[in-house]
């Protein structure tokens, strides 16, 4: 991988429009703009699950993952009343699939306002400690390498989403706003997604691996768009890994653990640093710099 550049000015691919529409697709990834499948992959236990039809068909026990994102929701937020019990796991009360105001579908005596800005689920303090009970999340379809024709459904934690890159781990906003700069589409990549062992919930790192191939890159792009991709980034409560629950539906255990997960912090901005351009930079350093 040390001659491996990531996508330079000689590829006809940078400068064409397919490029630029792809890019644009980035915006909920970054942060900006505007019932899951049946495939997906599970966090449960920090470690990345193969999940199909509520079964659990591979695990990956080094906490390591590369998949190609094709398609991503805006964040979204999830508010459980009560405590997660794992013998008798129960859908949210409330939730939003545009952290802006409940879904249409949120039954009225749980509603617990009509803007998610003026909800006392949103204060500090309302969840554990000092986080918000009312949590954020995000929904992702990715590919496996190697198993372009399937589309997988991750839901991200509010850790994996928010935070500024530190000594070179990036959230997915982050990595999102990386690539960017270095007008890369998240499509054209594949992604190395891996675990931060030193969190003691799930929280996942983000960084590129390989560029994909022509060919790969337009299998991926037909999958964008598919019924199975639209799916998996569409907010439900409905979805379950072999569990049972009454209201309007039974809810992924694994997306109940959010529950769990703390509400990232808000920072000071901090001055920008020019990036280079993706022809001056060879991403084996990049990868390098990242794991030091």
């Amino acid at each position: 991988m040390s001659d491996l550049a990531l996508f330079g000015e000689g590829n006809s691919l940078v400068s064409s429009d397919l490029f630029k529409s792809l890019q644009e697709a980035d915006d909920n990834l970054s942060g900006g703009g505007g019932g899951g499948g049946s495939n997906r992959i599970s966090l449960r236990g920090g470690r990345f699950r193969e999940m199909v039809s509520g079964e659990q068909v591979n695990v990956k026990s080094d906490g390591v993952l590369e998949v190609i994102v094709v398609n991503a929701a805006k964040l979204s937020r999830t508010f459980y009343s009560g405590a997660y019990d794992p013998e008798n796991p129960a859908p949210p009360a409330c939730w939003s699939p545009d952290t802006q105001a409940p879904a249409k579908e949120v039954p009225a005596d749980t509603r617990q306002a009509s803007r998610c800005m003026d909800c006392p689920q949103n204060i500090k303090g309302s969840g554990q400690g000092e986080s918000r009970a009312c949590r954020f999340n995000q929904r992702i379809a990715v590919l496996l390498p190697g198993k372009l024709d399937t589309v997988y459904q991750l839901q991200l934690p509010a850790t994996s989403i928010f935070g500024e890159a530190k000594d070179g781990k990036m959230g997915m906003q982050a990595y999102a706003k990386y690539l960017r700069a270095h007008k890369t589409p998240s499509i054209a990549v594949v992604t190395h997604m891996y675990f931060d062992e030193n969190s003691d919930t799930p929280k996942l790192f983000f960084k590129p691996s390989r560029p994909l191939t022509e060919e790969e890159l337009q299998q991926a792009v037909s999958m964008k768009d598919s019924d199975d991709a639209i799916k998996a980034i569409t907010l439900t409560v409905s979805q379950t890994d072999k569990v049972s629950v009454k209201r309007d539906g039974p809810v992924a255990d694994d997306e109940i653990d959010l529950d769990a997960v703390p509400e990232p912090t808000k920072v000071a901005k901090k001055k920008e640093v020019a990036v280079p351009s993706a022809a001056e930079v060879d991403l084996s350093s990049i990868v390098d710099d990242w794991d030091d």
